[in-house]
């Protein structure tokens, strides 16, 4: 079974959605060992203790960004996490921490990467008048937003959208996507070349 840890600042749909597709048998292979957050009422962590799962605030605020992932390492690294998942989870982390768990933390995203990268991807999708949207789930790497993409999914933008809709339309897909990503690295059927994933 492949130990998964969570990170999330907020409600946490995503790693509910994750842990929904656990249970239901959609995503198997893997458990959720931890949940983390680094803030102290963020609701997703109240959402995790009522599935029984073990879930807890590391407060980030007032903390240099180096030591506060120092404390996230040590608490994964206890839980012997093998696969990190961001799920809302609103800090951009150190390449130490990165350095700590090599091609082992996946993020989602609600864009379709490269477009609208880092805040509010909704909205600059709407202000810039794409046509089309989406969510990207992608492994992460030094650089905000960046690393190789192993699943896309899109959402037309319709001509009455506001930024509430759209965000909800694809945060639809975000639930589906990133289970989808997490079975296929879990898998181990790829290989990645540049930035590249490819199914073998």
């Amino acid at each position: 079974m492949t130990r998964l840890g969570v990170l999330l600042s907020g409600r946490g749909s995503n790693f509910l959605a994750i842990a929904e597709a656990i249970n239901n048998g959609s995503l198997h292979g893997c458990e959720i060992v931890l949940v983390l957050s680094n803030k102290a009422d963020a609701p997703g962590i109240d959402a995790a203790r009522q599935l029984g799962l073990e879930a807890y605030a590391i407060p980030s605020k007032g903390i240099p960004r180096q030591e506060h992932d120092r404390q996230m390492i040590a608490a994964l690294q206890e839980a012997k996490v093998d696969l990190i998942c961001l799920a809302g989870y609103m800090r951009i982390i150190s390449p130490e921490f990165i350095a700590a768990f090599p091609n082992r933390i996946l993020n989602i995203h609600p864009s379709l990467l490269p477009a609208f990268p880092r805040l509010d991807a909704q909205g600059q999708a709407l202000e810039y008048g794409a046509k089309v949207a989406g969510c990207t789930v992608h492994f992460v790497d030094e650089q905000v937003d960046h690393g190789t993409i192993i699943v896309q999914r899109t959402v037309p933008v319709l001509d009455d959208d506001t930024h509430d809709t759209l965000a909800a339309r694809i945060l639809e897909q975000e639930h589906q996507a990133y289970a989808e990503a997490l079975q296929r690295v879990l898998s181990g059927e790829y290989r990645i070349e540049g930035r590249r994933y490819i199914r073998k």
